[in-house]
């Protein structure tokens, strides 16, 4: 998950997967929250939203999902746990504390932020319109996914 802020007092979150299945092109898939510092709005991801977002996954691989994935906290919660318990077709390891170079979605918010660098202050509204462009960028190159995927080292091949 990673955050990007615009002007005022909102921000956007992001989370997705860099998925990999033998014989087929990487592929992104990724949500976003944007809060605008209204009461009540939530403030980041939920649980139910990242579980929602590997119901999604599930369905458009056609497959089993094999998930890595850091220590935040949603992702060690006993609501969690139980999510993942419940959908017999995810396994989910987590990766050590500290261990960016080992997520390859870290290298798509790297390459994503870096593409805002040097633009001039925008609206939340239009600041999120241009993160789902950049993204959708991304997307649509799968050998630079399978790059990031490659740069972390790990050995993604079934058994």
């Amino acid at each position: 998950m990673v955050k990007v802020a615009g002007t005022g007092h909102g921000r956007i979150s992001l989370v997705g997967l860099l998925a990999t299945k033998p014989g087929c092109p990487a592929r992104l898939i990724y949500r976003t929250l944007v809060y605008h510092g209204r009461k009540g709005e939530p403030k980041g991801f939920s649980e139910a939203d990242y579980a929602t977002l590997f119901d999604t996954a599930h369905q458009q691989l056609g497959g089993p999902l094999v998930v890595v994935w850091d220590n935040v906290n949603t992702h060690v919660s006993v609501k969690m746990r139980r999510l993942i318990a419940a959908r017999t077709w995810l396994t989910v390891f987590q990766l050590p504390t500290y261990a960016p170079e080992l997520n390859p979605v870290e290298g798509v918010w790297a390459l994503m932020k870096r593409s805002l660098a040097n633009l001039a202050k925008r609206t939340l509204d239009q600041l999120s319109a241009l993160v789902k462009s950049r993204l959708r960028r991304i997307q649509r190159r799968p050998e630079l996914l399978a790059g990031l995927i490659t740069k972390t080292g790990l050995d993604f091949t079934p058994p």
